[in-house]
């Protein structure tokens, strides 16, 4: 057995726990929640600190996606997409609610110094990469126009509406809309290969 089957095999492995923890849990148990909750938290707490500036504000979102995770683990459907995605959108979704709740601050700093900050664990982006799709998601990305891949990562990742973009960036807000209309059907182009 080469070392990538074993890792393929292990990724598989964890992926089946993950989904039987999230069955589990839907049905109401506190054990399968509690281990899901070890497997995954520094995962999910790494997302939130990631779009968001302030630990404090990460601890918050991540309460809150482990409580939208125990009231919504019966909606989660594995034909869909993986565990650990679908608990990853739900973490980036909170952390961007959380962030909007706090929009005074994130308009007062310039696009240019919100650079993003080194993760020194594994990231959503590293997990994404170990499967073929997302693999591909990123080369495409990687095609954009630096203007387009700054206003989509800004747009979707840190939550940002248009507007907002335009006013950090000091760019019109046409020309913000046109790079991420134009970036988001180049994207779609290029998955379509």
């Amino acid at each position: 057995m080469t070392a990538a089957s074993a890792a393929t095999d292990t990724a598989d492995a964890d992926r089946e726990h993950l989904k039987s923890l999230l069955v589990s849990t839907a049905g109401g148990d506190r054990q399968a929640f509690e281990s899901l909750y070890s497997r995954t938290s520094a995962k999910l707490f790494g997302i939130c600190l990631r779009i968001l500036p302030e630990r404090a504000q990460a601890e918050e979102a991540l309460q809150d996606v482990y409580m939208a995770i125990w009231h919504k683990a019966g909606m989660y459907d594995g034909d869909r997409a993986s565990p650990i995605t679908w608990l990853a959108m739900i973490a980036r979704n909170k952390a961007i609610d959380h962030l909007r709740a706090s929009r005074a601050d994130r308009l007062s700093q310039p696009l240019d110094l919100a650079a993003e900050i080194a993760d020194e664990g594994t990231s959503v982006a590293d997990l994404a990469i170990a499967h073929a799709d997302n693999r591909r998601l990123r080369a495409c990305f990687d095609e954009l126009s630096g203007e387009q891949r700054r206003v989509i990562h800004t747009a979707f990742f840190e939550g940002c509406t248009y507007e907002e973009i335009a006013e950090r960036s000091d760019t019109p807000l046409g020309t913000v809309k046109s790079w991420i209309r134009r970036g988001l059907i180049k994207l779609k182009g290029c998955l379509q290969r």
